[in-house]
């Protein structure tokens, strides 16, 4: 996959959990491509060393699925650093 498309599928992803998760998020489109990023490389890597799935192709349904999750937990991650950091 290209360093483009994993940008693109990153932004996507992020975009995508910020839609699943409750409540409001903050950031904008940068934190989401980042987040997102992020997300997609730890997916990539709980999928290679739980399962042995590892990115593949761009339009590749377990890529997806595995950026997309990673991406929920590092926004969990985000919103708990972040919700404290509010709250102090």
């Amino acid at each position: 996959m290209s360093f483009l498309a994993f940008l693109l599928l990153g932004l996507i992803a992020g975009a995508i959990a910020k839609l699943i998760l409750p409540g409001k998020q903050g950031g904008g489109w940068f934190i989401t491509l980042l987040l997102g990023v992020v997300g997609a490389l730890l997916g990539g890597w709980l999928g290679s060393v739980l399962f042995g799935v590892e990115l593949g192709e761009f339009w590749n349904l377990t890529t997806w699925l595995l950026a997309i999750g990673g991406s929920i937990v590092v926004l969990l991650i985000y919103g708990l650093i972040a919700g404290r950091r509010k709250a102090a």
